[in-house]
């Protein structure tokens, strides 16, 4: 079972507090357990006799009881609660580095809603039945072996009624998990759902207000909010049920029990206190059953949260990792040789036998028309992304037999969408490089063209930057993450369209600084605007996934069509 090896694989380093729970449940059940027979000796021996002495030695003895019963119960709880909040700490933290070791592709095959969801809801509800089972289903068996044995030495001849007792309730529980467990499976389904439509308004609102589609959002919102309170609802039904027919067994136990003991304390056969006896540990029982009932209640959706969780744990990755630290590359010089890539699915590659070579101190650009696999690329050669065939090379060693650690030494990335983690300037800055000195940092933002904004901040590299950036302009972040590879001092700089957010002037100023100060760096440049890359020493296009030409701006407007193309119509768009 899923929920159980997930358990107990991360359980196993507080075994030392499982056992004390263990232990001190079963202190704890014992108490309770002897309670009712002071009892039954307080009535038998004490008030039908008129022992006052009696009845005031075992009453002390039964506030001592309860006193150890309370203490053994709150500690045990304790120890219960560090086991299973650490179990929850464990199975999240492995489940957020098994995310982040997974390729892109990979990631996409569940989404970042479900990712969260069962990094979150999920892992809680394991977590819960975890704490749930410390506090309760230790001390359930204890309790009816110890209860039935002690009620069959009071009266063997009413032990029948436990055995009738015990066997319906189970009966109900098999029911009520044999109809719950579709149910939970829907139900987190549809959490999934909800967090994806919340996650997409939260980081689109701005599109949203522009479209005025408040009110369209609003209902799909609705929608998968009203799907999951339908499932919601069943679900809920069902536990409806739960507590009503548990309560009608017991009633029915108690009334059961006054009736034919009765008979037998009218015919001599067992004294009052022994029936009171009898009772409490009929009801003890019944209650641990009761509590049994409610945890069984929680273990179908812990059920199907373990698989979700152990689907993500599990997965083996499409793309084989490198094992340990290998050679590192000699120098910045990208061979990209023969790359064909396409995503799961698709009808055709996006990439079909690319190959070129970038060197060290030179600029390679590439450019194509929207959709023709310029960012592909860049993920290729980043690594994100692993071609069916061909290979991508750095300083002559393989980009895939790096190690994630490696690879981000010797390659920087300014992604498409810029972003930036909520901290300070300076911390975003090192991310690459938390050793870089505060110099270091504003000699990067030089050259990003990024100093005079920062310096305009009122606290300079500590001014605080919100998730994602937002509380920047679009052409501040874009710089800020220029600024945040410079620092990282890689061997290969890679622009995946790094310079849209940028004005024609503060473009060419960057450049010039990125020439000057990147020496023998090895630059790919990704871009749309001609301008931005007229000067590169290689442009590289792309159209439909294959190089259709090579040279330098000059000589592309020569032999390349597509490449004449594209020069013209932006030239078209500037006139205009």
């Amino acid at each position: 079972m899923t929920l159980l090896r997930l358990a107990l694989r991360y359980i196993r380093p507080y075994w030392g507090a499982v056992a004390a729970v263990v232990v001190l449940q079963l202190i704890a059940t014992i108490a309770a357990l002897y309670l009712p027979t002071l009892n039954a000796s307080i009535i038998d021996k004490g008030v039908v006799t008129g022992d006052t002495d009696f009845i005031w030695r075992t009453g002390g003895m039964m506030l001592i009881v309860c006193f150890v019963q309370v203490v053994a119960a709150i500690t045990a709880t304790y120890f219960g609660a560090r086991a299973s909040m650490s179990l929850g700490r464990d199975i999240r933290r492995s489940f957020y580095r098994k995310v982040d070791s997974l390729p892109a592709l990979d990631l996409a095959r569940w989404g970042m809603p479900t990712l969260i969801t069962r990094n979150t809801n999920d892992v809680q509800q394991v977590q819960m039945l975890v704490l749930m089972t410390l506090n309760f289903m230790v001390s359930t068996p204890i309790m009816c072996i110890a209860g039935i044995i002690l009620a069959v030495q009071v009266d063997a001849a009413l032990s029948w009624l436990i055995w009738v007792s015990v066997a319906v309730l189970f009966v109900v529980v098999g029911i009520l998990v044999w109809l719950l467990l579709p149910m939970f499976r829907v139900m987190q389904d549809r959490i999934d759902g909800v967090n994806g439509v919340i996650r997409e308004q939260i980081v689109g609102i701005r599109v949203i207000r522009a479209f005025v589609r408040e009110r369209f959002e609003t209902a799909r919102y609705d929608d998968a909010n009203t799907a999951l309170t339908r499932i919601s609802v069943k679900v809920g039904n069902v536990f409806v049920l739960m507590f009503p027919l548990i309560m009608l067994i017991l009633n029915a136990a108690t009334v059961a029990v006054l009736w034919f003991g009765g008979q037998r304390v009218g015919a001599g056969d067992i004294q009052i206190g022994a029936l009171t006896a009898f009772l409490q540990y009929l009801l003890q029982i019944l209650v641990a059953v009761m509590m049994g009932v409610f945890m069984a209640m929680m273990i179908p959706r812990a059920m199907v949260c373990a698989e979700r969780i152990d689907e993500v744990l599990s997965a083996t990755p499409s793309t084989g990792a490198a094992d340990g630290p290998g050679a590192l590359p000699a120098d910045g010089r990208v061979e990209v040789a023969g790359v064909t890539f396409g995503y799961p699915g698709a009808e055709k590659p996006v990439l079909s036998d690319v190959s070129f070579t970038a060197e060290p101190g030179r600029v390679t650009a590439i450019v194509g028309s929207t959709g023709s696999g310029k960012s592909t690329l860049v993920s290729v050669i980043a690594d994100l992304f692993t071609p069916q065939s061909g290979h991508v090379r750095i300083g002559g060693v393989p980009v895939d037999s790096l190690s994630r650690e490696q690879l981000s030494g010797v390659l920087g990335l300014v992604p498409q969408k810029p972003y930036l983690f909520s901290g300070t300037v300076a911390s975003n800055l090192r991310f690459g490089r938390p050793s870089a000195t505060d110099e270091e940092l504003w000699q990067a933002l030089r050259v990003a063209q990024a100093e005079d904004f920062v310096r305009a901040k009122e606290h300079g590299l500590d001014e605080r930057i919100a998730q994602g950036g937002t509380n920047v302009s679009g052409g501040q972040r874009q710089r800020l993450c220029i600024a945040r590879a410079l620092v990282a001092q890689p061997k290969v700089l890679l622009f995946d369209d790094s310079f849209s957010a940028l004005d024609v002037a503060t473009d060419a100023r960057l450049r010039e600084a990125l020439a000057e100060s990147t020496g023998d760096t090895t630059m790919i440049v990704v871009a749309q605007r001609v301008s931005t890359i007229r000067e590169a020493d290689q442009i590289i296009v792309l159209d439909d996934g294959r190089v259709v030409g090579r040279g330098t701006h000059d000589e592309l407007l020569e032999t390349s069509e597509t490449y004449r193309e594209i020069v013209e119509s932006q030239l078209s768009l500037e006139v205009a």
